[in-house]
């Protein structure tokens, strides 16, 4: 079975933003384009595969039972459908989208492949929805230089985030313009939030790079952060 977890309608048009809440903190806008949301994945499997990325970031993140992962912005499920290989029938596996007919997708999937268990979340641009204290690694696959605001988006991963919680991004070195995000930069974003990066590995013959931050203790006030310049 895949269940859904969803605080607003299946629709296209969104519900009121969590920075609009009453008595919701303000954050930064990035200094920096985003990139617009094109396609539900970043290139064809067989290529990826080929190149071997999700075994070598899966391997980089030892992702093995009873982890907790998230997919987040997992679109047609590159990642989920592998994690849930991997970590085996009763496992915990959220995948979450802004777009919902690409959850949609990614549910026939599921179906096609006699994949259960995973949990189908409807995101906002800033706020993943996860559960709290749900998530031991959080994966974040070439997705990073869309996310409306990264720094609020952070702000509210942390607390679906338990105790030693690693995240991981897999994303291009290029500018975020060109759907990438320099390392320095995305280094500088986090660290603003107060998450620490503990590894940084290229994936090549794959596209892109991993990069592996450790989830802050405790979070900066909203008014505390500044923006980085890309």
């Amino acid at each position: 079975m895949v269940a859904i977890l969803a605080g607003s309608p299946m629709h296209s048009g969104w519900p009121v933003q969590a920075q609009d809440r009453s008595g919701s903190p303000s954050f930064p806008a990035p200094d920096r384009p985003v990139a617009s949301i094109v396609s539900p994945e970043h290139s064809d499997e067989a290529t990826r595969d080929g190149h071997g990325e999700a075994e070598r970031v899966l391997d980089r993140l030892n992702i093995r039972p009873p982890l907790r992962v998230a997919d987040i912005g997992a679109g047609r499920g590159y990642y989920t459908v592998r994690l849930a290989r991997r970590l085996g029938p009763g496992a915990t596996i959220y995948a979450t989208d802004v777009k919902p007919e690409y959850l949609d997708q990614l549910r026939a999937r599921l179906g096609r492949d006699g994949i259960a268990g995973v949990t189908l979340i409807l995101g906002l641009p800033r706020d993943p929805r996860l559960p709290p204290d749900s998530v031991d690694v959080a994966i974040l696959s070439h997705m990073y230089h869309e996310i409306e605001n990264p720094y609020e988006f952070l702000y509210r991963l942390h607390h679906s985030l338990a105790s030693g919680a690693r995240v991981g991004i897999i994303d291009m070195d290029r500018p975020t313009k060109q759907h990438g995000t320099p390392p320095s930069l995305l280094r500088c974003e986090l660290a603003a939030v107060g998450y620490r990066q503990i590894d940084l590995v290229s994936l090549a013959p794959a596209d892109g790079y991993l990069a592996v931050f450790v989830r802050p203790d405790a979070l900066p006030p909203a008014s505390a952060i500044r923006a980085c310049h890309q």
